[in-house]
């Protein structure tokens, strides 16, 4: 009898637990500005691409540290999903993440690249926006954006969010779009496409 009672009082404190979390709210994200600023400052100042290399993946870790360990296992399980070209999985992880932790932009910023990758521009550009109203720095979401913009046909729209990326950090592998960008603004290609 003793031994049925402290089992069925384990099983209720584990569901009481299991019922907390599910309740529970996302912390706030954590104020990292002064790191990110650090990081962007070293990497401009980059002699060259392998210099930078450590740096900007500091600034990648930051962003991809979400405010508390529920919010990271969904991301990172998103992020196996995507890696796994399972797309509408890593979607569904995301809208979680998004649903849990609204203030947090890589939530919004995995959304778009799985959305990308998916080809859902516009969907994808709506996320890239979303994740760069809450960090306006984020080059991912930035460079995020110029391609998405390029897989628009808005050619003319994409250079300058992809100049505001390389001007936080120059040493972006995306850098090497510019000369089509640049081509394309040129000729006129893009310019004015709506959604």
């Amino acid at each position: 009898m003793m031994r049925t009672r402290c089992l069925g009082w384990t099983l209720a404190a584990a569901l009481a637990g299991l019922s907390a979390a599910a309740g529970a709210a996302c912390p706030p994200v954590a104020d990292r500005s002064g790191e990110l600023a650090r990081l962007f400052a070293a990497v401009r100042a980059a002699p060259d691409a392998d210099a930078a290399a450590p740096l900007t993946r500091g600034i990648w870790a930051i962003w991809a540290a979400a405010p508390d360990a529920t919010a990271q296992e969904i991301l990172d399980r998103g992020m196996r999903r995507r890696e796994g070209y399972d797309f509408p999985g890593a979607v569904r992880e995301f809208d979680r993440l998004v649903a849990y932790c609204p203030d947090y932009a890589e939530g919004y910023n995995q959304r778009a690249f799985a959305r990308y990758l998916q080809g859902d521009y516009a969907v994808a550009l709506t996320d890239l926006d979303a994740a760069l109203a809450r960090a306006p720095e984020h080059t991912g979401a930035l460079t995020g954006k110029a391609l998405t913009l390029i897989g628009l046909g808005r050619h003319a729209d994409a250079s300058p969010v992809l100049r505001a990326a390389l001007a936080l950090n120059p040493w972006l592998p995306e850098r090497g779009l510019l000369p089509m960008l640049d081509a394309a603004e040129g000729a006129g290609l893009g310019a004015g496409v709506e959604l």
